[in-house]
């Protein structure tokens, strides 16, 4: 039986064909900075891990591509390629949660080595990824975008009321202590920047963002970071 050759890269990854590595012995970034997008960014800067990064726009010329799609089949960003991955062969990796692990992980940061407390922050991701993220877009969409045109208020009021809901679980558990699950971690780095995003929206009265003190000053701890303050602007727009 014929053993398959290794991946190499850049040679191997169609994606490279339209986005170029400049560095390509550095891992490589496709994003663009939208509540998902700049977790990757944000780890990578937490990190100090170098990289090149690459703007993948939202429009279907770029994530529907088939160069991006070689990449991503299901056409979102993030989504990165390791020329030296797990035994030293290039990896490719897409969604958010999945690539946070992975970069915590690599660095040996971010992420406790002890299960007890690697599985208390994997629970805060999952609930970023499985809820928060979800839900909020959602509300974005229906609050702020097309879907605030359709006249039936029960869409628009269902992710009102779920968004406070959330807003109330991570209230509760930032309850005496800084970041949400204990130390400073990739899950802050997963749910505050959805945080931030309610403000995008203009829904921070709708939402009742006063009401949760707690919440608003961890925001304000994560944005005060300097990775944070870097990684929010990778890439740039223009």
């Amino acid at each position: 039986m014929e053993h398959e050759a290794p991946m190499k890269f850049p040679d191997d990854f169609p994606i490279t064909r339209r986005w170029p590595p400049r560095h390509p012995e550095r891992l490589q970034l496709y994003s663009f900075p939208t509540p998902n997008g700049v977790k990757a960014s944000i780890m990578l800067e937490e990190t100090g891990l170098p990289y090149d990064v690459h703007k993948v726009t939202l429009s279907d010329t770029d994530v529907k591509s088939a160069e991006f799609l070689s990449l991503n089949p299901n056409n979102k960003i993030p989504a990165i390629i390791d020329p030296d991955g797990p035994d030293g062969a290039p990896l490719a990796l897409f969604e958010s949660g999945a690539i946070l692990i992975y970069l915590a992980d690599k660095t040996g940061q971010l992420l406790p080595k002890a299960p007890a407390a690697r599985y208390q922050v994997l629970q805060w991701l999952m609930f970023q990824m499985g809820g928060v993220g979800p839900l909020f877009g959602q509300l974005g969409f229906f609050y702020k975008f097309a879907g605030a045109e359709i006249e039936d208020p029960r869409p628009r009021q269902r992710y009102i009321a779920e968004a406070h809901r959330l807003l109330g679980v991570v209230e509760t558990a930032l309850d005496g202590q800084d970041w949400i699950a204990g130390d400073y971690s990739i899950a802050d780095i997963a749910l505050a920047p959805w945080l931030r995003a309610l403000d995008f929206y203009g829904a921070h009265e709708v939402v009742g963002w006063a009401d949760h003190p707690r919440t608003v000053a961890y925001l304000d701890r994560f944005l005060d970071r300097a990775a944070v303050q870097r990684g929010l602007e990778i890439p740039a727009r223009d």
